[in-house]
């Protein structure tokens, strides 16, 4: 049977939108979760252009309860930040705003921040788009070597960007970048619905996915384990053959789970004991 560690399985706040980042951590200890994947967005954490939450206060939230908050994903769909904002105003106010997400995330210690590409108007060019996407991970690519992070870009689903939504998309703009500090990331969702498999990202990266958002899917669905159909034994498999070292972020959204997320995790640590080594 595949194993993993089980601080590589990082549980994930943003289904718990409703309830306190107290009921969160403490449910996350009694799911088992060693790791957690601080989804930045109000109410747990406060972070925009100008200022964020007291990363010394939060982390300490964790360190009480036996937690380490291993990567930070500042809010990037829900809000009005993105990587490839057209207005010049946005596009500032965005990139200021990812900064300090770079920062909360060296403040809270965290290795990695998980980001995207942004992504276009339907009523213009898509390279214009991607131009200034490219453009901004640029920039925060800089911001983000000098700060010790490295930035792990996800692809998007084709409805939610025309920008990074394949493999060979990622590919191009992580080479157009062309900076250390930004990396590759495994979303199995988006990976399902464009129809690539966990090889073939290993094929082309290597040792360059840094992360992943690594939940069961049909292939929609950002699910609990066993809510869907993906073949988590073969998955995992997948990772341990590629001596994946990283982390397994429980990007949990489908709206069936907000009411009762604890229960949610628990049921899917139930899947994951079975790989836990």
């Amino acid at each position: 049977m595949a194993k993993i560690a089980r601080f590589q399985v990082a549980g994930m706040n943003i289904h718990y939108l409703y309830y306190s980042l107290d009921y969160f951590l403490d449910s996350q200890v009694a799911a088992g979760i060693r790791s957690i994947e601080l989804w930045g967005g109000a109410p747990h954490f406060w972070l925009d252009y100008m200022t964020y939450s007291d990363c010394k206060i939060v982390r300490k939230k964790a360190a009480d309860r036996g937690l380490d908050i291993v990567v930070f994903t500042p809010e990037n769909a829900i809000y009005q930040y993105q990587f490839a904002a057209q207005e010049p105003d946005q596009f500032e106010k965005s990139y200021r705003y990812f900064v300090n997400g770079i920062r909360a995330a060296a403040e809270l210690g965290c290795r990695i921040m998980a980001i995207n590409s942004g992504w276009g108007y339907l009523n213009e060019n898509r390279e214009t788009a991607w131009n200034r996407s490219r453009d901004m991970l640029g920039r925060l690519a800089e911001v983000a070597g000098k700060e010790g992070v490295v930035l792990a870009m996800e692809t998007y689903r084709p409805e939610e960007s025309r920008l990074v939504v394949t493999l060979g998309d990622a590919k191009r703009m992580i080479d157009e970048v062309s900076h250390p500090a930004l990396k590759a990331m495994i979303d199995t969702i988006a990976m399902g619905v464009a129809r690539e498999t966990l090889q073939q990202w290993f094929d082309v990266f290597g040792k360059d996915i840094v992360h992943t958002h690594f939940v069961d899917g049909k292939p929609y669905g950002h699910l609990i384990w066993g809510d869907g159909s993906y073949p988590m034994e073969d998955f995992v498999t997948c990772l341990n053959v590629n001596d994946y070292q990283g982390y397994l972020g429980q990007e949990i959204t489908d709206a069936k789970y907000l009411e009762n997320p604890a229960a949610a995790d628990l049921k899917n640590m139930e899947h994951w004991n079975t790989f836990i080594d």
